[in-house]
Formats: C-alpha cells, structure tokens, sequence
C-alpha cells in the first residue's frame, strides 16, 4: 500500500504572521478554514506534493519545535539566493566532506544530496534545503511535470523512442504503456 507524506503540522504563535512568511516565499494558499474554535492554514511550498497546517486548535506542540524538515531543491545556491531576495535569513552554504563533518560551501564535486543551507519561519521552525540533482537508483516516486507542455514534449520524445524500439524488435509491443512510463521515468530529467 502507497502511504504519501500529505501535511507537516507547524506549531506556530501567529496564524497571520505566519501565512504572511509562508505567502512570502511563493507558497500556494490552498486552504484557510475556522470551524469552531480551530482554525486551519495550508500552504504548499512550488513543486512539492506536501504541505503544510498551521492555525490554532490543531496541536499541542510548542511553536518552533518543528526541526529540520527538509525542502528539495537542483540549485542550493540559486534556491538560497531567492529565499535571501524575499528577506529570509537564510544560512550560507554548507556541505558535508569526506568524512561526514559540515564545511562551508558547495559540495566541492556538486555531489548530490550534499549540500545545504538553512532557515527558519519566525516562530523558530527549521528546514533545511538539500540540493539533489540525481537520485538515488530505483526512485521514481514523485516523477511530475511542471505543465501540461512538458508532459506532451516527454510523451512525444517516448513516442519517437518506443517507435526505434518497435523497429529493433520488429513486431508491435503489446507492453507499450509500461515501456512509456519507464522511458518517461528515467529521462524525466535528462
């Protein structure tokens, strides 16, 4: 059975202020709902398929004490400068070495998954950024397209693909929608 990482709960002090800091960053608003004495926020953060529920009335938790929750990003650099640009403090780069301990700056090889900065929300809430550039083999969950554009240019390209393969093979292949999405899963970022 699937189970998707769908909500992170954040304990914050100010609902409002909150959503502002969020909004700020370019979150998409995707619910503010009061029922009751409870009241529920939920932001999404671009490209992401979790989200995020602040308000009141939904936990117990201290404010701040969400730590190092991780936001994926291709450019830790190009994703940092954009955080500083919206008045984030945001930390500088950082690293891990060869022997596991953080060093300042880009990974020196670009390695993926190594490199990272970080901030917080102005209740004290941390995250971290991680660059990822390749993942790791046999990850294929998440595999989206950001438009409806893009979706057609990969079904196009795996059109044109499977049709050499059917050439090679000489016959019509009854698997073709399995052999799709494969192709589209591994040159989705290609």
């Amino acid at each position: 059975m699937d189970m998707k990482l769908e909500v992170v709960v954040l304990p914050v002090t100010d609902v409002d202020r909150t959503k502002h800091f969020y909004k700020t960053l370019g979150w998409r608003e995707d619910a503010d709902i009061v029922f009751g004495a409870s009241r529920i926020v939920q932001l999404t953060p671009p490209g992401s398929a979790a989200s995020v529920h602040f308000g009141t009335g939904i936990t117990d938790a201290t404010p701040g004490a969400v730590r190092n929750t991780y936001l994926v990003v291709d450019d830790i650099e190009a994703a940092r400068a954009e955080l500083a640009g919206h008045g984030v403090d945001v930390s500088e780069v950082f690293h891990r070495d060869g022997t596991g301990a953080f060093a300042p700056g880009v990974h020196p090889d670009r390695g993926t998954y190594s490199s990272f900065a970080s901030f917080s929300d102005p209740d004290g809430n941390t995250w971290q950024l991680q660059e990822i550039t390749t993942r790791l083999p046999g990850r294929v969950d998440g595999v989206t397209y950001g438009s409806t554009q893009q979706l057609e240019a990969a079904l196009r390209e795996a059109a044109a693909a499977h049709g050499e393969h059917e050439k090679e093979t000489g016959k019509y292949d009854e698997q073709w929608p399995t052999w799709y999405a494969q192709y589209m899963a591994q040159h989705q970022d290609a």
